[in-house]
């Protein structure tokens, strides 16, 4: 493959957004970064995991205590959860319909707290994610959302999803549903696998999306007849040997190496990242500018992940900016 400058600056971006995250773990003040892009813009973390998205999900979601891990349960606090990715749209129908349970839901009621919250104004769906309805018969979006639910839950999916062989035939089975995308159904496959109804290894499965396509194209001059999700997976491969070769120090997330889902991230960041700081790229969507501005507030939490990855968290202690290795500016 055939690298460009962006390269380098993608493995530098990567070590330089988990040391923000680090930093923010031991001190809520700040500043993160000397770098004066990522203290501007929104971007996502190094790891898919530590989000803040996907650190709800996991903690209130799938694993709080006083909710079911029945394999079916766990199937659909997720998907309703994730259909609209937005934390004050699952805990505005808490708060209305109490703990959310499938055993229990009632997609009209449901329905209905969301026809409410539209029509003062508020938003029920992240803008994370573009998220097209499916075709369902009904007349608002999210009213087809639900609907998409109870159809999942009628057609056993839980039990298909719990007994599928890999992440890729879960992502099969995902995709095959109305108004589910190649890349939102592999997002889902990711969320539910870190539930406790699945357990398997990230590395086995990507899928590369429009945002990583674009990142790709800025990295590379040619990727030599490699598609998408191979260059994903040949940049885990090599991360270590990368890293060493910049003299950054890169020890990952308490441990854990990036994932193919970390490094298609990355690619879809990077992206984003090069508008600014290496323009002359412009890879497939030709944009010029990043949107989002970023605005940390706070110390964080200590992460949780799912405990069959086996990752202990030390204690963090406070602290502020560290020598930086490796800067992009």
């Amino acid at each position: 493959m055939e690298a460009t400058i962006v390269y380098d600056s993608y493995w530098r971006f990567a070590a330089e957004r988990l040391r923000m995250y680090m930093r923010r773990l031991g001190d809520p003040t700040g500043p993160w970064t000397d770098d004066p892009v990522l203290a501007s813009y929104r971007f996502t973390n190094t790891y898919r995991v530590v989000d803040k998205v996907s650190q709800y999900l996991i903690r209130e979601v799938q694993y709080r205590d006083d909710r079911s891990q029945a394999p079916a349960e766990l199937f659909f606090r997720t998907m309703l959860f994730k259909l609209f990715n937005r934390i004050e749209t699952w805990e505005m129908l808490e708060r209305e319909l109490g703990s959310l349970s499938w055993q229990s839901f009632d997609p009209n009621l449901a329905e209905g707290v969301l026809d409410r919250a539209m029509l003062r104004g508020a938003r029920v769906y992240s803008a994370a994610y573009i998220m097209p309805a499916p075709k369902l018969g009904r007349v608002r979006k999210h009213a087809n959302h639900l609907a998409l639910i109870e159809a999942m839950m009628a057609e056993g999916l839980p039990a298909r999803v719990e007994r599928a062989a890999s992440l890729a035939e879960v992502y099969g089975i995902l995709r095959a549903l109305p108004g589910i995308g190649p890349f939102l159904a592999f997002q889902y496959a990711i969320d539910l696998n870190y539930s406790s109804m699945l357990d398997f290894d990230e590395a086995d499965f990507v899928v590369a999306g429009p945002g990583a396509v674009d990142g790709i194209a800025k990295c590379f001059e040619s990727t030599g007849g490699r598609d998408a999700e191979t260059v994903i997976h040949e940049m885990v491969d090599r991360q270590e040997g990368e890293f060493a070769r910049l003299g950054i120090d890169f020890d990952g997330l308490f441990g854990r190496r990036l994932q193919p889902i970390d490094c298609q991230n990355l690619f879809c960041e990077i992206g984003k990242y090069a508008r600014v700081v290496h323009p002359e790229f412009a890879g497939r969507s030709k944009r010029t500018r990043i949107k989002q501005s970023y605005s940390g507030d706070g110390g964080l939490a200590a992460p949780r992940f799912p405990s069959r990855w086996n990752v202990e968290v030390p204690r963090i202690e406070a602290r502020g900016l560290s020598p930086v290795q490796g800067l992009l500016l």
